[in-house]
């Protein structure tokens, strides 16, 4: 009697054991489907946010370039113009002029300010060689000159002087582009000199701008 009851017992507690196994497992499974559904949302958040980080980043450059490429405000254009080397007056189509033919020596534009107007011609020359011509006339304010001076002087690759014979107070001339504005604070006036300096639009980018003439 005694010994049966002890088997009964004994049995009792393997099923109970086995139970506990199984219990065990599937908790086990739970947490190893839980583990890896954990994982693969984290791997999703990853690629999603690094795609998302990678898409931010090509709108951010196609905005750059769209900027870069988009004409600045106000500014004028010319297409198809001479470059031919001559020794006499050019009547040019704009003033002052930005392009066309012109005397085979250059404007040094190294950051060159002239108190007196130049040789157009010249001037003409060094925009081919990706410089920005600066003109003012009587109409520029005193100061708006002083700041600009300092800043040419300060930027390689342009020039300023005097010029008459213009619609606008002050003038920036690069190779086939002009912009006329009425003061030096005007946020299009950094904007044409970071365009266009050495820019797309120059006949002969990298040219000298040192070695010409000086008066």
């Amino acid at each position: 009697m005694g010994s049966s009851r002890a088997k009964e017992q004994r049995a009792a507690r393997r099923a109970k054991l086995e139970e506990m196994r199984r219990a065990e497992a599937a908790r086990e499974r739970r947490n190893r489907i839980l583990t890896w559904t954990l994982s693969g949302i984290i791997v999703a958040g990853v690629a999603g946010g690094s795609w998302y980080l990678v898409d931010q980043a090509n709108q951010k450059n196609e905005a750059k370039e769209a900027a870069a490429s988009a004409p600045v405000k106000g500014e004028k254009s010319w297409e198809k113009l001479s470059q031919n080397h001559v020794a006499t007056p050019v009547d040019y189509k704009m003033s002052p002029g930005v392009g066309g033919d012109h005397n085979q020596v250059w404007m040094n534009c190294n950051g060159d300010v002239y108190d007196k107007e130049v040789d157009e011609t010249s001037a003409v020359h060094a925009l081919e060689h990706g410089a920005v011509w600066v003109t003012y006339s009587d109409k520029a304010a005193d100061n708006d000159i002083s700041t600009l001076k300092d800043k040419v002087k300060k930027t390689p690759y342009t020039l300023m002087s005097p010029y008459a014979e213009q619609s606008s107070p002050l003038t920036f001339s690069a190779w086939g582009k002009q912009l006329g504005v009425k003061s030096a604070s005007d946020p299009r006036v950094q904007q044409f000199l970071d365009k266009y300096v050495q820019g797309k639009q120059t006949p002969e980018p990298g040219a000298a701008c040192t070695g010409g003439k000086t008066v």
